[in-house]
């Protein structure tokens, strides 16, 4: 009977089900930086209505975080889903998309970050993580859906590293100066820093855009053992995704997975024999140069987001070791930037950090109690924001059309295309104002 009720009808009970589903959640939780997941069993009736069989099928109830956001979002994730899964095997599909939270599909499975620290990713994975790569690449640009008018495309890879260093700088950098610039400052970041890295490097080569996933590292790769022996490797987490230069997407794999340099080096050459053999030769011209690039203009983008959550994670009362380990993790990121910028001289020393973060720490927490005694009391909690996934307080200087667009409960239906389909704002959110996973 549920089958045969209008759709509206049909879309309005999902929801319902759903979200009563979702708040009574006593399953496992995994949280990251930018969602809570619930794994829950989908139950009866809600696995009949989204075709999914029995109801002891396992879905992801994905709540959206207000997080450290510090990259461009120009796709809602189930959009980009709605492509990936039809044409990747594995991907696992988008069920629902309810404008505040989603329902997806759940991969049994270990995250590879789970397996102990220092253990190699091995050969056989690493090439089945290049052959996702070059799968990504053959995904027509004609079936993604349509960026924002003045999103960089076709083959100008100049115009997509330029718009990634300007995000960073405007989005990243200034808008986070209110709150963070003191620590900035004090800890050593030049206030250039991304012009100065323009600088320094040549202009990359013009290279054929393709979907790029941008976050491959290891907590998004799931490991299922397959019946007969060996794994499935299967990527997680699409809300990053981009579309632009194929090598941004194998540098930030390649500095975010932490490969030794041994298989740092073996991923690239598996990377670029996959991309031949899946006939995109050209994807690799300038690999050795223009990849350089990439992975500097990573260590130097990561500068500012490493910087502000090495503070946020603070507690209350920070001891000596919480500072300690804060100041580590800042010196870790200004080590890696000074490469790409031929700085001279080294870094501040720990006890420098310590006290930066110590004078930041104090401050920002007599400015954030000010600025609660003077707000209206309202409801606390732990809840995840509702609109967390939707873009507020854009900032228009960076010369992006962002349009306009609303969001209501639907379930997952064919992609759209053609010239009707609308146009997609960078969705960003901003850090200012915000703690660590709070709303």
């Amino acid at each position: 009977m549920l089958h045969h009720l209008p759709h509206r009808a049909r879309t309005a009970l999902v929801r319902v089900l759903a979200e009563a589903r979702r708040r009574r959640a006593c399953g496992p939780i995994v949280v990251g930086h930018h969602n809570r997941n619930h794994i829950l069993p989908l139950g009866l009736p809600l696995a009949s209505l989204l075709g999914m069989g029995s109801g002891q099928v396992r879905a992801k109830f994905r709540v959206p975080l207000a997080t450290v956001e510090v990259v461009p979002r120009i796709w809602r994730e189930s959009e980009v889903l709605d492509v990936v899964s039809e044409r990747l095997a594995g991907v696992p599909r988008c069920l629902a998309d309810f404008g505040a939270w989603s329902l997806h599909a759940y991969v049994p499975g270990h995250a590879l970050s789970e397996e102990p620290p220092g253990t190699p990713v091995g050969e056989p994975r690493m090439e089945a993580l290049a052959d996702f790569f070059a799968q990504l690449a053959g995904i027509p640009p004609q079936a993604l859906p349509r960026p924002a008018d003045d999103w960089p495309r076709g083959d100008d890879s100049r115009a997509f590293l330029h718009r990634l260093a300007r995000f960073t700088e405007q989005r990243v950098h200034r808008a986070n100066r209110p709150r963070f610039g003191s620590l900035f400052d004090s800890v050593g970041i030049p206030a250039d820093l991304v012009s100065r890295f323009l600088r320094t490097v040549p202009d990359p080569v013009r290279r054929p855009f393709g979907l790029l996933h941008t976050d491959v590292h290891r907590a998004n790769i799931v490991v299922t053992p397959e019946p007969g022996g060996g794994d499935r490797l299967t990527v997680l987490d699409w809300e990053l995704s981009l579309y632009g230069d194929v090598l941004h997407d194998l540098a930030t794999h390649l500095v975010r997975m932490e490969y030794d340099p041994a298989e740092r080096k073996l991923m690239t050459e598996l990377w670029a024999e996959a991309m031949r053999k899946a006939g995109r030769a050209d994807l690799t011209e300038g690999l050795d140069p223009d990849l350089g690039t990439y992975l500097g203009f990573e260590h130097v983008q990561s500068v500012f987001p490493d910087v502000m959550r090495a503070a946020l994670d603070l507690p209350a009362e920070p001891t000596p070791e919480d500072l300690g380990r804060s100041a580590d993790r800042v010196h870790r990121a200004l080590d890696r930037a000074r490469g790409p910028l031929w700085m001279p001289g080294e870094p501040q020393d720990r006890p420098a950090l310590v006290r930066a973060l110590r004078r930041w720490h104090s401050a920002d927490r007599a400015r954030q109690s000010a600025a609660h005694r003077a707000e209206r009391p309202g409801k606390g909690g732990a809840e995840a924001c509702r609109d967390a996934d939707r873009p507020r307080g854009a900032d228009r200087s960076d010369g992006i059309r962002h349009g306009t667009r609303t969001w209501p409960p639907t379930l997952r239906r064919e992609p759209r295309s053609g010239p009707d389909r609308e146009r997609c704002a960078e969705l960003v959110e901003p850090l200012e104002g915000l703690e660590p996973h709070g709303c």
